[in-house]
């Protein structure tokens, strides 16, 4: 149980990194990579945080454009800061990484609930649950 809490403040600290850089986009790689240094404890963590952020930066038109197609009557440019960043870092998650589908969502679930609104997790759930289903041989999360 202990890493799936240290990678969830992996996670944690990756989202508060994407924010930032999406309220502030001329931060350098060397800021995020202190930013993340700095609240992460472990070389391991740091490098699992850092290759989310990248992955997003790396990703962000695919992702957006997918997340434009999965969210209903909602554009990613419209959506809450918060809310936006958590979908951009399950999207990475869901395509570029061995992380399991269901626990992408999950994990992106327990984000929207600590950091977004009220309405945050079930819109995080539904987008997400939308963009799952579309995955070839994908299994929806329960």
């Amino acid at each position: 149980m202990a890493t799936i809490t240290h990678r969830r403040r992996a996670r944690e600290v990756a989202l508060q990194a994407l924010y930032l850089l999406d309220l502030h986009p001329d931060q350098s790689p060397a800021f995020v990579s202190r930013f993340l240094a700095g609240r992460l404890r472990g070389a391991a963590l740091v490098a699992f945080a850092q290759s989310l952020v990248d992955g997003v930066t790396t990703h962000r038109e695919e992702i957006d454009r997918l997340l434009d197609g999965a969210a209903e009557r909602w554009r990613v440019a419209r959506m809450a800061a918060t809310d936006r960043a958590i979908l951009r870092l399950a999207t990475e998650e869901l395509l570029h990484t061995d992380v399991p589908g269901p626990v992408a969502v999950d994990e992106a679930i327990e984000l929207a609930r600590r950091y977004g609104s009220a309405d945050s997790p079930r819109f995080v759930a539904g987008v997400l649950g939308r963009l799952l289903a579309d995955r070839p041989g994908a299994v929806a999360p329960a």
